[in-house]
């Protein structure tokens, strides 16, 4: 009997390479017959996917191979811009195609399907030579997924020029949410004239070719967007398979887990704030102080996972001090050494796990988000980039889920920030955070049940799970 086989294309970076690896494992365990390849993109400043992917190489299910693609030219670039990603991403298409040949011509296994990143929608091209389906797998979430597609139609069905909504005090309706949106939440990209809002535009307008959107997401924290999606014609299928998470494993040292697990192990159920702001996530100094100020201020225990800035005009990604006194008001490590530690990368899902932890001050990442409503710790949102205030918006006014810091606090392609938030504006957000009673702390919870429940036989995601393999399977033909 033939085996049916899957490409996964994920987006250069961590954050997509993790969740295509946790939907990869999910499918694998649900169908016996499928075997999956996923090809990898690396970033020249970016040093952990290697270590990573060998890491998995060892590791994975033998159903489960990686592959890393070969660039038509090298890219040396350090700096960013909009158009940066997709030019990269397109770069990669040859040897997308080679692979691809090579596997439509073995007598081993038929070639069922090309699940495709939500920014690497040129890759649809290639898949279509080989007469191959394709589908997205969107990393985000179910309302973004909504958003985005209705930003499109305004654009090419209105003719709208939706870069006018820059500084604007414009509210959306946008099906998959259930408050208006401002536009002060939007993601940074909409507002781009320099063509990367038509690019990232471009790619939500070539999700309608694929046969299903896969969203990282679940059907009880996301209901009313899903069904939004769902009874929307002119769209593919969606399938909404989460949380994909990587809850086990890390990417950092262990000694520096086991000493911040030692850390947490000493403090009272519930009294900890986690400060982590991603893998891209740092602030400059003064932003640093106030922080710190506020966190004196407040008197409530906290982790914080403190990142040096990458060098001005370059996109890397953060580091750690050496000596973070360096950057702290002085005297903050000795006044607060009793209820406060200050590391560097942070092992995030082990630390919102710990019963230490009662609240999660965030960048709103849609895989930290998941990481909060999995851990059952609410946040208070502080995001920085990307879709990060869109996520900040549906968690505080549309689910009641977390608090808010600066909602529309925002950085720059090159990551700079154009303003600081102060240190009493951070503090009144922990406070309203840490508290133990609240209605927001109650819906965590009761989703921390749910997100696993959606997962189990039965559940919400298991059964989308199921209707995606059944849609795999019935591009195999059936043989005898």
């Amino acid at each position: 009997m033939k085996k049916a086989e899957l490409v996964f294309i994920p987006s250069p970076g961590m954050g997509h390479l993790v969740s295509t690896v946790g939907l990869a494992k999910l499918l694998i365990d649900r169908g016996e017959q499928l075997s999956i390849t996923v090809l990898i993109m690396k970033l020249p400043f970016d040093k952990k996917v290697s270590s990573y992917t060998s890491m998995l190489s060892e590791s994975s299910d033998s159903r489960i191979r990686f592959l890393d693609l070969k660039p038509e030219e090298s890219s040396s670039q350090s700096t960013f811009s909009s158009a940066f990603l997709y030019h990269f991403i397109d770069n990669h298409k040859s040897s997308v195609r080679d692979i691809l040949a090579e596997m439509s011509n073995s007598a081993s296994s038929d070639l069922a399907g090309v699940v495709i990143d939500m920014f690497c929608t040129s890759m649809i091209d290639v898949a279509n030579e080989f007469g191959v389906p394709s589908y997205i797998f969107y990393t985000s979430g179910a309302a973004m997924l909504g958003l985005v597609l209705h930003m499109q139609s305004l654009r090419a069905d209105f003719n709208e020029d939706v870069t006018n909504y820059k500084n604007s005090d414009i509210e959306l309706a946008i099906p998959t949410y259930i408050n208006p949106v401002p536009a002060k939440v939007l993601p940074s990209v909409i507002f781009d004239k320099d063509a990367g809002c038509d690019m990232f535009l471009n790619q939500a307008k070539r999700y309608k070719e694929t046969k299903g959107i896969i969203i990282n997401t679940f059907l009880e924290l996301e209901s009313h967007a899903v069904k939004a999606l769902s009874n929307d014609k002119t769209i593919p299928p969606v399938y909404a398979v989460g949380p994909v998470l990587k809850l086990k494993g890390s990417n950092g040292p262990n000694q520096d887990t086991e000493m911040i697990i030692k850390w947490l192990d000493n403090q009272p159920d519930s009294s900890v704030v986690l400060l982590c702001f991603g893998s891209a996530g740092s602030f400059d100094g003064e932003q640093v102080k106030e922080i710190a100020h506020a966190l004196q201020r407040s008197g409530v225990r906290f982790l914080w996972s403190l990142r040096r800035p990458p060098p001005k005009g370059k996109f890397q990604f953060p580091g750690d001090y050496e000596d973070p006194e360096e950057v702290l008001p002085e005297g903050f490590l000795r006044g607060t050494a009793e209820v406060g530690k200050v590391i560097g990368w942070a092992p995030q899902v082990a630390i919102l796990s710990h019963p230490a932890v009662g609240g999660f001050v965030s960048h709103c990442g849609w895989n930290s988000t998941l990481e909060s409503a999995w851990c059952g710790v609410p946040m208070a949102t502080w995001p920085l980039y990307a879709e990060q205030q869109t996520n900040a918006f549906l968690m505080v006014k549309d689910l009641g889920m977390a608090v808010e810091i600066k909602m529309d606090f925002r950085k720059d392609f090159l990551m700079e920030a154009n303003e600081i938030v102060r240190a009493v504006v951070i503090e009144n957000g922990i406070k309203q955070l840490m508290e133990s009673e609240s209605e927001f702390r109650n819906k965590v919870k009761e989703m921390k049940e749910k997100s696993r429940m959606a997962l189990h036989g039965g559940g919400s995601s298991s059964d989308s799970l199921r209707r995606f393999l059944d849609d795999i399977m019935d591009n195999v033909p059936k043989l005898h």
